[in-house]
């Protein structure tokens, strides 16, 4: 059974996306860049025991990558497809999130953020989702942010609308061949306990996984609680 990959598997939104696909069941597979972070939130994931009607607890995954080093995620994106087969859904969820203002950051450290923030989604839906369109289904969802750009986060705005871009030119290359291609946006910072719970958050992953094709939305903002 194929089943969900999770890149950016941190404590944060990684880890709630990770349970919410796993209470319904679906193979997980975690990709993070630090072998800790990736045993703490395995660790929290098969916490919530077998799913309903299940023996047992849906298998993990946990593959460390660093997501800026092309090599490196198509090689575990291939294990995670040997494991597990072509996922049904996939999300992207790395992040660098840095304050800094307008010429406050060197080239270098702007091509940091850029190569964390869009290139290493770019790189795994190259890997993913040729693969998913020539099933004709799949998800391929990222985690995006910054709705309006904000003077204080001038490299996490332009990764953020970097990110709309791919969203847009992923749906219309892989769209019409089944392959649903969206961004959830969190307007707010993410704690537990809040408006920006990522248990609430992680819900619209699994909304956007579940659409029929003909409702299929290519970005949902989530900007507090109802």
């Amino acid at each position: 059974m194929s089943g969900a990959v999770i890149i950016g598997a941190g404590p944060g939104i990684g880890q709630a996306v990770a349970r919410r696909f796993a209470r319904k069941g679906l193979p997980i597979t975690l990709i993070a860049r630090g072998g800790q972070t990736l045993r703490a939130v395995a660790g929290e994931v098969a916490s919530l025991g077998a799913p309903l009607g299940a023996s047992h607890g849906v298998p993990i995954v946990t593959l460390q990558a660093d997501c800026t080093d092309r090599a490196e995620l198509d090689a575990a994106l291939d294990q995670a497809i040997d494991e597990h087969g072509v996922p049904e859904v996939a999300v992207y969820n790395a992040a660098l999130v840095r304050a800094d203002e307008l010429g406050e950051f060197s080239v270098r450290e702007h091509m940091e953020a850029w190569a964390v923030n869009v290139v290493g989604a770019l790189n795994a839906a190259a890997r993913l989702a040729p693969a998913m369109a020539a099933r004709g289904s799949g998800t391929f969802l990222v985690t995006g942010g910054m709705p309006e750009p904000e003077p204080r986060y001038v490299s996490l705005s332009l990764g953020k609308a970097g990110v709309r871009t791919l969203v847009a030119l992923l749906d219309q290359q892989y769209g019409p061949s089944g392959v649903h291609v969206a961004s959830v946006t969190v307007d707010g910072p993410v704690a537990l306990g809040t408006d920006f719970d990522p248990d609430d958050i992680a819900e619209h992953y699994w909304q956007l996984h579940t659409q029929p094709r003909h409702l299929w939305d290519r970005e949902v903002l989530h900007a507090g609680r109802c």
